[in-house]
């Protein structure tokens, strides 16, 4: 795996477990993030809209990760970055919102959707998995991105563990809200499962050895190893298939439309495939693959 000297560092500075992930929501870093986004000029939305209001507040609060490399990381200067962090700074971008102006806000997994539907945040950008369950209580826009559930073992794989049905007789921590840890309640329970707030924790139970693997979407596992590529390693079997999706507040399809339409332009002018390189890529090596079609359900 090739980890550029930029990321490399940066998760060599915030440690095997990430300690220094966690920070008081609502969080607006002093000197916001780089801007990275193109930020819309005198622009004009129908009045009543939620685009209309973001745009005369000039600012927007933003649901995201703290924990994962490459999608939502606090940098060393306390500051979000990642792919995640890039999608919601295009779209405040077309609001005219710059990234100064956004108030970024720890989101965990088992929060997103509380955050949202208590107006705590606008959005949550934040390796968010589209399901039907969710949808009856938010919204979505997108995907803009479609992972696999996989697993994380320890380096040299010393349990063999090959996919899932390795899992019976093992502990394996995920992160409670999550689709993978309800996957692994749902269909192998034979398994173990040990559930934190953070994949951070996980990854600090695996390097103990208390637990056997940790699973989750193979994209956040990815950035994990990178942090630690002599103590973990990836099966590299994804089994499920998870489309990342903007959370928004039930009900709102206007918002719902304008983000996609948002997404599906940065698809076109290779705004999205730039944010991938930068962020997700620059860890893994791997290009920017195809975006996903948008569903506009």
């Amino acid at each position: 795996m090739r980890i550029t000297t930029r990321y490399a560092a940066t998760l060599g500075a915030l440690g095997l477990v990430l300690a220094g992930c966690s920070s008081e929501a609502g969080q607006q870093a002093e000197g916001a993030a780089e801007n990275t986004a193109e930020v819309a000029e005198d622009v004009e939305f129908p009045a009543g809209t939620t685009m209309a209001e973001l745009a005369e507040a000039g600012s927007i609060t933003v649901g995201t990760k703290y924990d994962q490399p490459g999608f939502g990381l606090l940098n060393p200067d306390g500051v979000p970055e990642g792919f995640d962090v890039e999608i919601a700074k295009i779209i405040a971008g077309e609001l005219g919102i710059a990234p100064e102006e956004i108030t970024w806000t720890e989101t965990v997994s088992a929060n997103r959707e509380p955050f949202i539907q208590n107006g705590q945040v606008d959005i949550v950008v934040a390796t968010y998995t589209i399901n039907d369950t969710r949808k009856q209580v938010v919204d979505f826009a997108g995907p803009y991105y479609v992972a696999g559930q996989d697993i994380m073992v320890a380096a040299g794989n010393p349990e063999g563990i090959q996919g899932p049905e390795d899992l019976a007789g093992k502990t394996v921590c995920s992160v409670e809200g999550s689709t993978p840890a309800q996957n692994i309640r749902d269909n192998f329970p034979e398994a173990t499962l040990v559930t934190y707030d953070v994949y951070s924790k996980c990854a600090d139970d695996l390097a103990n050895g208390n637990v056997q693997a940790v699973t989750t979407d193979n994209v956040i596992l990815t950035g994990l190893v990178a942090g630690n590529p002599e103590g973990f390693e990836l099966v590299g079997n994804p089994f499920t298939e998870e489309p990342y999706g903007i959370g928004l507040p039930l009900g709102d399809t206007e918002f719902r439309n304008f983000l996609n339409d948002v997404l599906e332009e940065a698809y076109e002018d290779g705004t999205w495939a730039a944010a991938w390189d930068r962020t997700a890529g620059a860890i893994t090596g791997e290009e920017a693959p195809e975006p996903p079609a948008v569903d506009r359900y």
